[in-house]
Parts: structure tokens; C-alpha cells; sequence
């Protein structure tokens, strides 16, 4: 592989890991769709909108024009969110190589045909064999910074994961590999509705026990889910799974969290997206994951609640209250034992 990498999107989370790869000692080329932010990227060495105050190294290069972003580079990262990845996948296909390698890091499901995003691609590059997702508990905010971060790789090729662990890792940014392609996406993006649950609960003042009880319940909602689509249970036990609620369920940084939070102070859906003024991941991937709970025939009940309170319009402290008041089943366990024997 060449030293050129594309970093298709520059948002927060694509400006990061440009600059990580540029540490590396990669020519990275960092694209955007928004000529401005390109512009500012070029000519002040800032991206003002996704990452405020802070100094973009002067070698990494930005474009507004997409065949510029990925001429020589056999390496792309797909860091544009999920609603946008099927779109930049189908537009960039005449310029695919055989050699060419398919890195994504949007956290999310398709609306409508509930397909991760590795499925996506897929599609729409022809059967791409050389595609890996990267994922974990990693906020832009600090990795741009340099803070110590571990996340996941997962790709159905082997060779595939090993090299874009090779091309990650560093002193400051730890990266795994794990086989379980369908967990590692699957907890990266539901992950994101619990994360609206928890911030909810906090914009109700509902204190730090309800958060944790979310997070651990919330755990168990996305294994269910996930095991019967395919995962292994024990994937949503590491990085990309509990991992990532931890981080994002109580982190400022996460947008779903602080969207939670204004949701369950009393703000309306279209309100709190313009405040945030940046992509929410979560909101659509609740109503994929209450489609596939609905399919699966999976109870998900903190999914099922946060789907009522986004769009039918349910007051936040009632669907609380219905929580905690669901009928105990017979003989009720804590999932998590009936996974002991697997380990």
C-alpha cells in the first residue's frame, strides 16, 4: 500500500482520524462535501463547525471535489454519517482498484432496508472484498487531542483487518481485531439509542442510578437483538459494545446523550437536532432497531420507549414510569448469567 489515504468526510470524527493518520506519517487527503468547510480546512488550518479550537496540520490536504480526495490512495475511510454512506459509496465506485481498501466508521442502520453499513457498501462497490468497519468507544474530541483510545477492527477478510490495524494503530489510539463483523456494527450503532435513553433520563434529573440501570438493561436489549441477527453474544461485552455505552452514555461529547438531554427537558425532536446542529446518529437507528424488534419478535423495552417519545410523541416521565413498573416475569434472571457458560 502507498502512503496516500482518503478520509472521505470531515466532520469531527473524519478531521480526527486525519490527523491521526497524518501523525502516522500518511499523506492523507481529507474530503468534505460543504465547499466551506474545505476552504477553512485550506486557508486557516481549522474546522471551526466540528472541531472548534483546534490546529489542523498544514500537510494534510482538503478538497471539496470528491475524484481529487481519492486519486492514489488505495485506502479510504468512509467517516461520513450513515444516512450519507450508501450515496459517497455509489458515487466513488469508477474509481475503485481491486487493491483498493474500504475502511468505514459511520455507526448506524439503513432506513428501510435495516442494513449495516458493511452490507451497504458492499452493494454498492460490486462485492468489494476488501472492506473493514473500525468502531469502539472513541470521541473525536480526544482522539484529535492525542488522548489514549482503543477501539475495534472487523472485516470478513483477515488480511483486510491486519493491515488497517497496521495503519491505525499508534502510540496513543490502540486497535483490536474481532472477527464478529455483525457485533462489532450492530453495537456501534444501537448503542446510540440507549445513549438517547440515559440522557433523557438525566434531562429529567433522574440521577445516577437510573443512568447505570439503563446502560446495564440497555446492554442486554442490544444482545438480544444482536445474538438473534447473528452477533456473538459476547462481542457486546468488549469495546464495541459495553465499551461504547460507557463512553457514550456518559460523555458531554456523545450528541445522542446531550440530545437526550434536551428531549427530556421538555424540547421537541426538531428543536433539540437544530440546537445540536450536528448529526444524531441515534434517532433514526431507533426506529430501525424497533422495526427489528418488532420482526424478530425481541422485547426491547427502553428501545420501545425511546421509539414513543421521538415519534408518537410520549411525555418522557411516563414512559419512566412504565420502566419500572412492567410486569416482573416468572422467575426473572439477570441476562448476563445466562451467558456465564459461554465463556
Amino acid at each position: 500500500m502507498n502512503d496516500q489515504i482518503s478520509v472521505l468526510g470531515a466532520g469531527s470524527w473524519g478531521t480526527a482520524l486525519a490527523m491521526l493518520l497524518h501523525q502516522k506519517g500518511f499523506q492523507v487527503n481529507l474530503w468534505s462535501r460543504d465547499a466551506n468547510i474545505a476552504e477553512e480546512i485550506k486557508e486557516q488550518r481549522s474546522n471551526s463547525r466540528y472541531l472548534p479550537g483546534i490546529s489542523i496540520p498544514k500537510e494534510i490536504w482538503a478538497t471539496h471535489y470528491l475524484e481529487e480526495a481519492v486519486q492514489k490512495s488505495q485506502l479510504w475511510v468512509l467517516a461520513v454519517p450513515s444516512h450519507a454512506v450508501r450515496k459517497v459509496a455509489s458515487t466513488v465506485r469508477p474509481f475503485l482498484a481491486s487493491n483498493t481498501v474500504i475502511v468505514n466508521t459511520a455507526k448506524g442502520l439503513e432506513d428501510n432496508s435495516h442494513q449495516r453499513m458493511s452490507e451497504i457498501i458492499k452493494h454498492e462497490l460490486g462485492g468489494c472484498a476488501n472492506i473493514a468497519v473500525l468502531s469502539g468507544p472513541s470521541h473525536a474530541e480526544e482522539v484529535c487531542r492525542f488522548y489514549p483510545t482503543a477501539v475495534v477492527v472487523s472485516s470478513e477478510n483477515k488480511n483486510c483487518a491486519e493491515l488497517v490495524q497496521d495503519v491505525f494503530i499508534f502510540s496513543t489510539f490502540r486497535v483490536y481485531i474481532n472477527p464478529d463483523l455483525i457485533g462489532v456494527e450492530l453495537g456501534g450503532a444501537l448503542k446510540n439509542v440507549i445513549a438517547l435513553a440515559t440522557g433523557i433520563a438525566d434531562g429529567l434529573g433522574l440521577g445516577d442510578n437510573a443512568r447505570a440501570a439503563l446502560i446495564t438493561r440497555g446492554l442486554a436489549e442490544i444482545t438480544r437483538l444482536g445474538t438473534v441477527m447473528g452477533a456473538n453474544p459476547l462481542t457486546f461485552s468488549g469495546l464495541t459494545g459495553l465499551g461504547d455505552l460507557i463512553v457514550t452514555c456518559n460523555s458531554m461529547h456523545s450528541r445522542n446523550r446531550r440530545a437526550g438531554i434536551e428531549i427530556g427537558k421538555g424540547r421537541q425532536l426538531e428543536e433539540v437536532l437544530k440546537k445540536v446542529g450536528m448529526v444524531v446518529e441515534g434517532v433514526k437507528t431507533t426506529r430501525s432497531a424497533w422495526q427489528l424488534a418488532r420482526k424478530y419478535g425481541i422485547e426491547m423495552p427502553i428501545t420501545n420507549q425511546v421509539y414513543n417519545l421521538l415519534f408518537e410523541g410520549k411525555d418522557p416521565a411516563l414512559g419512566v414510569a412504565e420502566l419500572m413498573q412492567r410486569q416482573k416475569k416468572p422467575h426473572e434472571l439477570e441476562e448476563v448469567a445466562t451467558h456465564l457458560n459461554q465463556l
